[in-house]
């Protein structure tokens, strides 16, 4: 029932309409156009008003013909950089950018197959299920639109976003994360005239970092010092360092203890240096960016969606990630939501890829999962 060519047609249209973060509001239009003469009523939460966007996420519902509890179905409207001119090239059954820009089926994909998946329930006049749609805004730079989603617009407690690769597992397990934002103090002098009365911040920053250990501390737990900033010039003992980086753990409690080592190893570095004097001073900011989800196997958006797939004679694995979605902060919310995959490549870079034999695939097995939750009515 899936129309290859419809899914095919909708999905470069998305892709080809301009949408980096905080400039989502052409293809939130384009996508109101389509699902509103599908009978879904659509409106907008406030989110665009804390982003500083240009758009706020968009929610969609159909009300369904089956008496059985609404789910939800979710992806993000935005796009990383270069994303502006996409042109969609599709030969031998895989869409590719020309090249010089990303695709952006991260997450256009998700989009076009969910509106494949509501158009096909509409026009053979399928049973379906309260279908909530939410389509998020600047997921790309912090998840933001999840995190200001407005939850009173949904009623909805569990439901699947499409944002990821691998079409044969759910992820069910991601961790939690903080960031962290230090600035080191030091004291400028001149580098060749008076070197003795700076106190350089990039030596105290440096001898911080080599006393910590980075990347993968164990299975569960990474942290990173990703951006560096600081000195004037090469004859300027530097005054201000400014560093940028994050802790992410499956552990809550890992989680905070190597956050807390994190800021320790700045913090005694500078105590350790100041030998009575007021510098090297250090500044520890810590964000709290998102919390972990944690899924189980006998929860209803993982036994639905196990069930779907079995019906289609395909397997669906639970799978544990590293990185975080915009279900990290739905689950913070209380809701709780299993991530699909639509066969995505080499997302973020002009080499992204998805073949649309995946995106079918994904279709069918989302449109059977909302076939299978139909049939639980009560009778």
């Amino acid at each position: 029932m899936i129309n290859s060519q419809r899914l095919s047609r909708r999905f470069i249209q998305l892709a080809q309409i301009d949408s980096e973060s905080r400039h989502e509001a052409q293809v939130a239009s384009a996508i109101e156009n389509m699902l509103t003469p599908m009978g879904a009523t659509v409106c907008y939460d406030r989110a665009g008003e804390k982003t500083g966007g240009d758009c706020s996420n968009l929610v969609a519902k159909f009300p369904g013909n089956r008496n059985v509890p609404p789910l939800f179905l979710s992806g993000h409207m935005d796009t990383v950089v270069p994303g502006k001119g996409v042109r969609v090239v599709f030969e031998n059954g895989v869409f590719t950018s020309d090249g010089t820009t990303i695709l952006g089926s991260d997450d256009k994909s998700a989009i076009a197959i969910i509106l494949e998946v509501m158009a096909v329930i509409r026009e053979n006049n399928l049973p379906c299920p309260p279908v909530e749609l939410i389509f998020t805004v600047c997921e790309e730079i912090g998840l933001l639109g999840a995190k200001y989603f407005d939850l009173s617009l949904i009623d909805s407690k569990f439901g699947y976003i499409l944002d990821s690769t691998d079409t044969e597992g759910i992820v069910t397990r991601a961790p939690a994360a903080n960031k962290l934002f230090i600035e080191v103090t030091g004291r400028a002098a001149h580098a060749g005239a008076a070197p003795e009365k700076g106190v350089s911040a990039i030596f105290a920053a440096a001898k911080a970092i080599s006393g910590l250990e980075l990347g993968r501390i164990d299975s569960e737990t990474t942290c990173n010092l990703g951006i560096i900033t600081g000195g004037m010039a090469t004859n300027i003992i530097p005054e201000k360092v400014e560093i940028r980086g994050e802790a992410r753990s499956h552990d809550p409690e890992k989680l905070d203890r190597i956050t807390k080592k994190m800021v320790s190893a700045f913090e005694d570095t500078a105590r350790n240096l100041q030998n009575g004097d007021t510098v090297p001073r250090v500044t520890v900011t810590v964000e709290h960016d998102f919390p972990n989800t944690r899924i189980p196997e006998d929860h209803e958006v993982v036994v639905l969606a196990r069930k779907a797939a079995a019906n289609l004679g395909r397997t669906l694995e639970s799978k544990t990630i590293g990185g975080g979605a915009d279900a990290n902060v739905f689950f913070g919310k209380g809701l709780s939501a299993g991530v699909l995959g639509t066969g995505m490549t080499d997302v973020h870079t002009v080499n992204e890829s998805i073949a649309l034999k995946d995106m079918e695939d994904t279709a069918r097995l989302v449109l059977e999962i909302l076939q299978v939750h139909a049939a639980e009515e009560q009778k």
